[in-house]
């Protein structure tokens, strides 16, 4: 993932340096334009891994980028905005980019952003060659991402299956909650760990017979949880 090569599109002189400067040391390839225009030529000839987008550009705006994009395929956007810009952020999410990050910001938040954006492209690329997992009751397929229970399929989201999905490919193999943060979310340096104990919840709530006593999502006290394929109630 290191190695991944970023275009980083932003006509802010020193902005495009201090980024440039911590993501080459994070081991990141950085491409550099400081308009849409050359923006698209870039994209065109040396497609990248993933671009860091700011909205306000000469030439071509960065929603305009965007849109071109994700007509042509799922290279994954992190835009940059200004804090006046939510009804542009909001449409650039709508319209397909993976994350945001306001100015000003720090750079080392931004590197997280990357990297947690490219993982989560790459799991999701994995989780398209992968077969049905099929347990007692319960059936994960990556490929359509449905669960099926006993009393039909139920509707997760994205960030409920992806938990799951991890869980139940490692069987009884016990995960932190700060590594379920970076597998799953991406990072752990700027979200809660109790962001983890409220979806393992909410998945129960879906996938479980009985939430209170869970067959498959067992807590492991003291040190996070483990999907059990067999197991009966417990906690």
């Amino acid at each position: 993932m290191s190695s991944s090569k970023i275009l980083v599109v932003d006509d802010e002189e020193s902005i495009v340096e201090v980024v440039t400067l911590y993501l080459r040391r994070a081991g990141f390839q950085v491409e550099i334009a400081h308009d849409g225009q050359t923006a698209l030529r870039a994209l065109t000839l040396s497609p990248p891994d993933l671009v860091i987008l700011d909205l306000m550009l000469p030439q071509v705006d960065g929603l305009e980028i965007t849109r071109r994009l994700r007509a042509e395929g799922n290279t994954p956007i992190i835009m940059l905005t200004a804090r006046g810009e939510e009804s542009d952020r909001i449409l650039g999410l709508e319209m397909g980019a993976d994350d945001y990050v306001v100015k000003p910001f720090s750079p080392q938040e931004l590197v997280s952003r990357v990297r947690a954006v490219l993982r989560r492209t790459q799991q999701a690329n994995a989780l398209q060659k992968a077969r049905p997992l099929v347990f007692p009751n319960l059936r994960i397929d990556p490929r359509s991402r449905l669960v099926t229970v006993p009393h039909g399929e139920v509707e997760l989201t994205a960030r409920e299956f992806d938990l799951l999905w991890l869980l139940a490919s490692h069987p009884r193999q016990v995960f932190s909650r700060s590594q379920l943060l970076d597998r799953v979310w991406g990072e752990r340096d700027y979200l809660d760990p109790s962001t983890v104990t409220v979806h393992v919840r909410r998945l129960r709530e879906k996938i479980e017979p009985d939430p209170a006593n869970p067959r498959y999502i067992q807590t492991v006290w003291g040190v996070g949880y483990r999907f059990d394929p067999e197991s009966g109630p417990g906690e």
